[in-house]
């Protein structure tokens, strides 16, 4: 009953809600309406006239002074040829980019989208028109890079293309960031659920990843900058840098089976993890040439721990331990990311922040998915855990304890919804002797052949109980007394015929059963089960093998 009660608390919170989320869709449906200016023209003007100028600044003495890093585009053989040139500067990861021409002269900041051309969304860019034969060079001209590979990527063509390509850099970051918020929200859902731990600390690796994500591609100042990053761009690269490496490092440990591949090594990934975060503390004070050694002696400490988890991966594959398989394809881009740089790709120097994130987004998924299926596994176990709580182990069928839940729901139902509910109580007659007289093991061919039978003459599996011993509970629900009585009649005579197939010598089994139908006067289901017994009972004195209706004794009194 508590449990009923419990569904219908249950089934009216969920009708709450969503009457609560319905009027608040209603509400706002008719905020916006009763705000939004009747459209009485064949188009909608929206917005107002400006006197901002554009975002386009020079560049100060004081920013140009750090702009030690400089190259010339040069113009084709005879000259530029007139049209619009575009060029856009991309990877470049910390400070000002500069780029002129002529008298013009424009500088941008990766992390404060304001500073840049609007028509360049992914990089530093600026459209010049030169003039027919024109042989000045368009210069280019960036701060020093962190690490030695990490190189700006310069792009000159047509307005329309270069600008395509900027736009789809800029897709490609904006969706890995989507990506990573979307498995966080889906993450802290399961949490809220089922207070995993696990599902909370993938909350938290996304989102330290988006953070890192944001950083790296700029996106921490586009439109306008959300993040105080500015200037400190290289030191918050590397804090938290070292902090993803850490996480990243010790869940991709975890998936690839290294733990339990090399006992101890908890202890070691404990302390690289604490290194990696004093190092993401100890940043900020660290002078240029320390931090940037940092910076590639992480990545190579890094590159060395995916080498490793996918060792251990392929250890544990040998041992048969096929859920690695999750670790070790989140790992692989890594590591394929970490070859490309060792042989100078050009297309990671080209595209190196959407390589870096594509691959952290697969790790992310690829994580997701092995945490969601170690939740498949957990609740199977669950519900196999259940199962077997609930059930006979030698029968198969609902024990006492889950029958006496399935005869709770059904008698709530029926008094819902005004329908008839019957029981039978069934027991085997003499049912010792044929445990003395031809042992335990026959008298379990007994259990299992009645069960079987009474189990093939019900509509569902769960309507029939074993109770304990040689005592089973047939449950039929819908059914009135009148109606249960041949039913029950049919399944005394099937008891029979179906154990004679045991073939042992002068064994002939009977049941006695005793019917009792729900009452309206009824309160709980105590009343219905103490009614059958007493009819099973009365069956027995009866001279046992034939049902009893309940209702008999009633007329008699």
């Amino acid at each position: 009953m508590a449990e009923a009660g419990g569904a219908v608390l249950a089934g009216s919170g969920r009708w709450a809600a969503r009457m609560v989320f319905a009027l608040l869709a209603m509400l706002w449906s008719g905020l916006s309406v009763a705000s939004t200016p009747r459209v009485d023209q064949d188009f909608l003007l929206v917005g107002a006239a400006t006197d901002q100028q554009a975002p386009l600044r020079a560049c100060t003495p004081h920013a140009t002074a750090r702009l030690l890093n400089r190259v010339e585009v040069m113009p084709p053989q005879g000259g530029w040829s007139g049209a619009p040139q575009a060029l856009d500067v991309f990877n470049v990861f910390a400070g000002e980019v500069m780029i002129s021409h002529g008298e013009r002269e424009v500088c941008g900041h990766m992390q404060d989208a304001r500073t840049r051309d609007s028509r360049f969304r992914a990089g530093v860019g600026m459209v010049v028109v030169p003039q027919k034969g024109n042989l000045d060079p368009i210069l280019v001209a960036w701060e020093p890079p962190l690490k030695p590979r990490w190189i700006p990527t310069i792009r000159l063509g047509a307005p329309s293309p270069v600008q395509q390509i900027d736009t789809a850099r800029l897709l490609v970051r904006t969706a890995c960031v989507a990506i990573a918020l979307a498995l966080a929200v889906s993450a802290l859902m399961g949490f809220v659920t089922t207070r995993g731990r696990d599902f909370l600390t993938y909350v938290l690796v996304c989102a330290l990843l988006v953070v890192w994500q944001s950083v790296l591609s700029g996106l921490s100042g586009y439109p306008e900058p959300w993040l105080p990053v500015g200037r400190d761009a290289p030191v918050l690269m590397v804090s938290i840098t070292a902090l993803s490496y850490a996480v990243m490092t010790w869940v991709m440990w975890r998936l690839c089976g290294g733990r339990e591949v090399l006992s101890g090594s908890r202890r070691w990934m404990m302390w690289l993890a604490l290194g990696l975060c004093a190092v993401a503390i100890l940043a900020p004070w660290l002078p240029w040439h320390l931090l940037a050694l940092t910076a590639v002696a992480m990545d190579n400490v890094f590159a060395v721990a995916c080498v490793l988890a996918l060792v251990a991966g392929l250890v544990s594959l040998r041992r048969g331990d096929y859920q690695v398989l999750d670790g070790m394809v989140a790992v692989v881009p890594l590591l394929l990311l970490t070859l490309a740089d060792i042989f100078d790709s050009r297309l990671l120097v080209e595209y190196r922040v959407e390589a870096v994130q594509l691959s952290v987004t697969w790790f992310l998924m690829m994580a997701a998915y092995s945490l969601n299926r170690s939740l498949g596994h957990l609740r199977q176990q669950r519900d196999e855990m259940r199962q077997l709580a609930d059930t006979d182990t030698l029968t198969g069928l609902s024990n006492r304890r889950a029958g006496l839940r399935q005869l709770e729901q059904y008698l709530q139902q029926a008094k819902l919804a005004g329908q008839p509910l019957s029981i039978g109580f069934l027991d085997i007659d003499l049912f010792k002797q044929i445990n003395d007289r031809y042992g335990h093991d026959v008298g379990d061919q007994v259990l299992v052949s009645v069960a079987n039978t009474l189990e093939a003459g019900v509509r569902s599996r769960s309507d029939v109980i074993r109770m304990g011993g040689e005592e089973f509970l047939i449950l039929l629900p819908g059914s009135s007394a009148d109606a249960a009585l041949p039913r029950l009649e049919q399944l005394r005579e099937r008891v029979t015929v179906n154990a004679s197939g045991l073939e042992h010598d002068g064994l002939h089994v009977t049941a006695s059963i005793g019917l009792a139908e729900l009452q309206p006067s009824d309160t709980d289901m105590a009343a219905l089960l103490r009614r059958a017994d007493n009819a099973m009972y009365r069956a027995k004195r009866n001279g046992r093998n034939c049902v009893v209706d309940a209702r008999d004794e009633l007329e008699v009194v």
